[in-house]
């Protein structure tokens, strides 16, 4: 079975971590929430759902992972600031491991530098951002391009999640 990291930071969107992480674990997959800080409360933005960071991402490499999910809300805008949290997501991708994220998420990626001529989509408010990042934006539920899976928001959360289970068949 995988292992599969996920990536938070408080005011993440509560619906796109708590169900992708709900169906990996359920589908047999090893889900671990890794945070800037280990032990550290991550309060969702709407509040229905905290999650305690099991790891920190300075004690984590992508060798130990079989790939990522970044949910959305204002949770990317923290990660991206974070050299070690770009770095993990570079390495993934090197390494051709799953890298998904829905909503805000591809702002981690467009901080990775790993989206250039990659079909992709998120919420609306970033596909500029996407877009001169060097993607190919579409405006579709979900995109699977290689490694890369992205969604637009919560309502393709249904989507977004078999396309992730499909990846770590």
């Amino acid at each position: 079975m995988a292992k599969v990291a996920f990536l938070l930071a408080d005011n993440f969107e509560d619906s796109e971590m708590k169900n992708p992480y709900e169906e990996v674990k359920k589908a047999g997959h090893e889900a671990v929430v890794i945070g800037l800080e280990k032990g550290a409360q991550i309060q969702g933005k709407k509040g229905t759902v905290a999650y305690t960071a099991d790891m920190s991402i300075d004690e984590v490499s992508a060798d130990d992972f079989d790939g990522a999910v970044i949910p959305g809300g204002s949770s990317p805008e923290r990660l991206r600031i974070n050299d070690q949290v770009v770095q993990f997501v570079k390495d993934l991708n090197q390494q051709g491991k799953l890298i998904a994220g829905i909503c805000h998420g591809p702002q981690v990626m467009i901080s990775a530098d790993i989206l250039k001529n990659k079909k992709t989509t998120c919420v609306a408010g970033i596909r500029d951002d996407v877009k001169l990042a060097g993607a190919n934006y579409v405006d579709e539920e979900v995109v699977v391009d290689a490694n890369i899976i992205t969604s637009r928001t919560p309502k393709d959360e249904p989507a977004f999640i078999r396309e992730i289970l499909n990846k770590l068949q």
